[in-house]
């Protein structure tokens, strides 16, 4: 297939379900109630694929919707890292919370481990952010 397109590709779910699977690379059409309810669908297959994600974001791209193509791109890369690490990272972002140096760790890690430089640079931003408008750990 060439580059998904807005106005003929979308929605995935209608158009090209066949692209389309969960975490654990369960195709789409699988995930059904009555999987669910027979215990052959897990948890783990409720979780999207960084591939659909990255699909969602060509689509959005061909549209126009840059922000959000680039917010699904950042949301594909998290399919890799852990749930407990972005919740420290959130909270370490808040307003006050981390020091630049917190920050930068965390973006770093994100860059190194997981493989999400666009997240990374997306938290680097926000830690600039927070260092010029003083919501630092310590500016109170």
């Amino acid at each position: 297939m060439n580059k998904l397109n807005y106005k003929k590709d979308y929605p995935l779910l209608e158009k090209h379900p066949e692209m389309l699977k969960s975490m654990t690379g369960r195709p789409i059409e699988e995930l059904t109630i009555d999987n669910v309810l027979s215990g052959k669908v897990t948890m783990q297959d409720g979780r999207i694929h960084k591939d659909t994600l990255l699909l969602q974001a060509e689509i959005a791209q061909s549209a126009g919707d840059i922000q959000i193509a680039a917010n699904l791109r950042r949301a594909a890369e998290l399919t890799n890292v852990p749930d407990e690490f972005i919740l420290q990272a959130y909270n370490t972002i808040r307003p006050f919370r981390g020091s630049i140096e917190d920050i930068n760790a965390i973006a770093d890690t994100l860059e190194k481990e997981y493989d999400a430089a666009e997240t990374a640079d997306f938290v680097r931003e926000a830690g600039e952010i927070l260092r010029v408008s003083k919501r630092l750990k310590g500016d109170r």
